[in-house]
């Protein structure tokens, strides 16, 4: 029973610092550390033990299938230039240049354990970095952001994988791990791929079928990237990569037709599952600070006194982090010319302080190995895992102090392109409705039926004609077809709330049963919801 409370309560936690950032002008992942870290604390005592492989397995697939299914795929293939340089050459740089820097300022280090934990500093976290930013940021800087850390996620992991190899053996070659890291990585792309594509075959034939119910759906949605990282991982490929493909090919069959309400349901279920995941390896970081901060202390390669130059050598590594990134970027951007912002510097600086390390920093470093093959302990793993902590904490209350004073000037309310390509969208999806409307015919001609199809097709057109007004190139008419709609949205949200009440009336009067209620209760709830999000700033 004490697990399923420890559970509980650090779900309850992870809900509660959710509603506490609309309040506390903290970035969340920050809240939530600290909550951890008090929980932690003595007094309280709420202690996780986590098993690092579980731990691998439980956190890392979710995350990535979700980061895979999210970001969108026209943006990436169009900044793959940046996304590609950052998520492989950077990474590889990191872990050369950070991992000989943090065995040179901590020689007790190996060098295949500082390559190690270099290599697992390397990924970086775009959904704290979107937290902290608020919307501020320029869309191309985001989308070079949220590909960078999609990929950098996977090719960070693999190499942290390969130097763990190392460290545990104590053999490696270049030559080997370099083929070796090919075929894992394309083995792992085309597991996940085959087996998300064959998801949405079987998929689609159920559906085809008559087997429509979403819930099946969406719990084998769930389950996906947890088989492709479990499936990649027994056939000797990459499971990180594995769950990626997996994300990015789900996110295609995603827009299969007649799957509606499956869609609606599985968005709604990966955004909770994606924010609880993320909250909790936040809050677990917390809970492990107490004992990380108390392990390095005890450790027999550190003493007491020497805890403020750990501090330091932290520090340290954090700026290299940061500083390499900066330089590679820096460099990058003069050369390709992206026109992301006018200034190439503060471009720079700011996609550098952006490189956040979040939860698969942490889910890495705490997989690590307790024992060595040979039954010894694993060099410095408590040492690694407080730096790891350190730098995770440095680079999110250094985001959080500079990125909004960088971004202070800059105007990213609108987007020019992308303003106009969604306005041709709505033109063109609102002509082929009432392309589809004109043509439509009734098989069995009776005068009552086609008086009624002509008045409801009349009433039909009428609505889709008003949606093009309001994405016409004239102010008058556009002006003239939102308040028009205003005043339907208004109207329409009066009327949907008297059937509510009206609902709730009769449900309390014991004249309907509750599931009734609950059906019609849905159906109103979410028309409210699709005016709310369709109308600008409708009126209670």
């Amino acid at each position: 029973m004490t697990l399923v409370y420890t559970i509980l309560t650090m779900l309850l936690v992870v809900g509660a610092t959710r509603l506490s950032a609309q309040f506390v002008p903290v970035p969340l992942p920050l809240i939530q550390v600290g909550v951890g870290a008090l929980l932690a604390w003595p007094t309280l005592g709420l202690h996780v033990a986590l098993d690092p492989e579980l731990f691998m397995l439980l956190f890392i697939p979710p995350l990535l299938f979700s980061d895979g299914w999210r970001m969108p795929k026209r943006e990436l293939w169009k900044l793959r230039g940046p996304i590609l340089t950052l998520a492989f050459g950077l990474v590889f740089i990191t872990v050369l240049a950070v991992g000989a820097f943090i065995h040179w300022i901590i020689p007790e280090i190996p060098w295949a354990v500082a390559f190690a934990l270099a290599a697992v500093l390397s990924p970086t976290d775009a959904v704290a970095v979107s937290g902290i930013a608020r919307g501020r940021l320029p869309r191309r800087l985001m989308h070079i952001l949220q590909g960078e850390a999609l990929f950098n996620d996977a090719s960070g992991l693999v190499t942290f994988r390969f130097a763990v190899a190392a460290a545990m053996t104590g053999v490696f070659s270049l030559a080997d791990a370099s083929l070796s890291f090919l075929l894992v990585s394309v083995g792992g792309l085309a597991i996940g791929a085959a087996l998300s594509w064959l998801t949405g075959r079987v998929r689609g034939w159920l559906v085809s079928h008559g087997w429509t119910d979403p819930a099946p759906y969406v719990v084998f949605m769930v389950l996906l990237p947890f088989a492709a990282y479990v499936v990649a991982e027994h056939l000797g490929a990459s499971g990180i990569l594995s769950a990626v493909a997996a994300g990015i090919v789900q996110s295609r069959i995603d827009m299969l037709p007649r799957q509606s309400r499956t869609r609606l349901l599985n968005h709604s279920v990966w955004a909770m599952l994606e924010f609880t995941f993320n909250g909790l390896v936040f809050l677990l970081l917390g809970l492990q600070l107490p004992s990380i901060i108390q392990a390095v202390l005890s450790s027999d390669a550190l003493a007491v006194q020497s805890f403020g130059i750990l501090m330091g050598q932290v520090v340290l590594i954090f700026l290299a982090l940061v500083g390499l990134r900066y330089l590679i970027m820096n460099v990058y951007w003069r050369l390709s010319r992206h026109e992301i912002m006018a200034d190439f510097q503060r471009t720079a600086l700011i996609a550098s302080l952006g490189g956040v390390r979040g939860a698969v920093t942490l889910a890495g470093v705490l997989s690590l190995p307790i024992v060595l093959a040979n039954g010894e302990p694993f060099p410095q793993r408590d040492v690694l895992i407080f730096i790891a902590a350190g730098v995770i904490l440095l680079s999110l209350i250094t985001a959080s102090i500079s990125l909004p004073l960088l971004l202070r000037g800059i105007h990213v309310s609108t987007d020019a392109a992308y303003e106009r390509e969604r306005r041709e969208v709505r033109r063109n999806t609102a002509e082929a409705a009432l392309r589809a409307l004109e043509t439509e015919e009734v098989d069995e001609i009776d005068p009552l039926q086609a008086a009624l199809q002509a008045e409801i097709r009349t009433q039909l057109m009428a609505e889709f004609r008003e949606q093009l007004d309001i994405y016409e190139d004239t102010e008058e008419v556009q002006a003239r077809a939102l308040a028009s709609l205003m005043i339907e949205a208004n109207l329409r949200l009066v009327a949907i709330r008297a059937q509510r009440r009206e609902l709730y009336r009769m449900r309390l009067s014991g004249i309907i049963d509750d599931e009734i209620v609950a059906e019609v209760l849905s159906d109103l709830d979410f028309s409210e919801a699709t005016l709310m999000r369709n109308t600008p700033n409708p009126s209670s």
